[in-house]
């Protein structure tokens, strides 16, 4: 089954405004978003959105097209403007922790950097999710984006919570932009030399998210933005197992030059130590860096889909971070996800080791896909 389906409906039916997110160019705002100050209404022709004293100007700069047109006078572009104030709020603030979590509520969380063009996909595709929508909440961290995510988000919010009928409407939905002023062309992102600096920022930036977003959600979901497929059941899927952490099986698919498509393993970061990459690991100095899927290094790790038949759920060492289901308290008790070296991973991987340190069960399921976007 493929996720190309558009928005202006939902699983249920639900007629909702076609959001194609193109601009009018006769109305411009600016959009302040810093951490801890607000900024002035700008009248003028420039639109920029500002971080930590750094000014970004984005490509787009006018109101939505596709709002009606009396939202296109300037009390609207006050009303925007208080919806960065929002964000603004949301940075500052850091949700107390609770011992009581809300029973069967989950926090859905993704870290995104120009990712505008995914996002309808992203919706639609959490639109199918079979999970009671009042139990859900949606948090997100904008970071380094010079696109139009941030924008794409904020209007995605006001559709949902404001416009949307009310059993469409999340519990929650909420906006963070955090800049790490970190730049990696996207045809070197999965180069090796690049792998650590990339990594230890991308671990920072989901526990900026989880730190402030957390409250008495009784599950974390981890999702990337960038996903393809995945089932509809996958939620309720994946809690029946009653781990700590697991992780569905995240492939990805290419067409053949016989035009036919193949599936092969999207994340390599899911797999389970061996006696042979221990014995690796044993001989390798305190601060060696390892990372899954170079032919130029080879752990000896069993992959999860290296897994036969019968194992239809397995423990692991390391998981990825396209799909992953916690268990609130693990992240309530200080296991994140590590910017330094543990056991000679960070980020997923370090997390689920420190998870493993810890004493939490850390499983995968070997015959459960989903699907990302090549690339």
């Amino acid at each position: 089954m493929d996720a190309e389906d558009s928005r202006n409906n939902d699983s249920e039916g639900h007629e909702r405004p076609k959001q194609d997110w193109r601009y009018s160019d006769k109305q411009q705002n600016t959009l302040g978003v810093n951490n801890g100050t607000s900024s002035t209404l700008d009248t003028s022709d420039t639109t920029y959105i500002e971080v930590l004293g750094t000014n970004y100007k984005p490509k787009t700069t006018a109101m939505p097209s596709w709002l009606p047109k009396g939202a296109q006078s300037n009390s609207n572009t006050e009303r925007l403007t208080a919806e960065s104030q929002l964000i603004i709020k949301n940075n500052k603030d850091v949700a107390p922790y609770t011992s009581e979590p809300d029973a069967d509520s989950i926090l859905i969380l993704t870290p995104l950097k120009n990712n505008a063009k995914h996002l309808a996909r992203y919706f639609a595709l959490l639109d199918k999710i079979r999970y009671p929508r009042n139990r859900i909440s949606l948090a997100f961290l904008v970071s380094d984006s010079t696109d139009n995510t941030q924008q794409m988000l904020m209007e995605s919010r006001q559709w949902y919570q404001e416009k949307a009928p009310v059993e469409m409407r999340f519990k929650r939905f909420e906006i963070y932009r955090q800049d790490f002023f970190f730049s990696l062309p996207r045809s070197q992102r999965h180069l090796r030399n690049k792998q650590r600096e990339r990594r230890v920022m991308m671990a920072r930036a989901r526990n900026y998210l989880w730190t402030r977003a957390l409250q008495n959600e009784q599950w974390v979901l981890w999702i990337d933005g960038d996903l393809e497929y995945y089932p509809p059941n996958i939620v309720r899927d994946l809690m029946v197992h009653d781990r700590d952490v697991i992780v569905p099986n995240c492939l990805v698919r290419r067409k053949t030059q016989q035009n036919r498509w193949k599936h092969s393993v999207y994340d390599r970061n899911a797999w389970q130590e061996t006696p042979k990459s221990l014995k690796m690991i044993s001989k390798l100095k305190e601060d060696a860096f390892l990372v899954e899927g170079y032919k130029s290094l080879k752990t000896h790790r069993k992959y999860l889909d290296n897994f036969s038949k019968n194992e239809t759920i397995v423990p692991l060492d390391g998981v990825g971070g396209t799909f992953t289901l916690v268990k609130a308290h693990v992240h309530r008790s200080g296991v994140g996800f590590p910017a330094w070296l543990f056991q000679h991973q960070v980020e997923t991987e370090g997390f689920a080791k420190l998870a493993r340190a810890h004493g939490y069960s850390v499983f995968g399921l070997p015959f459960y896909y989903i699907r990302h976007v090549v690339g």
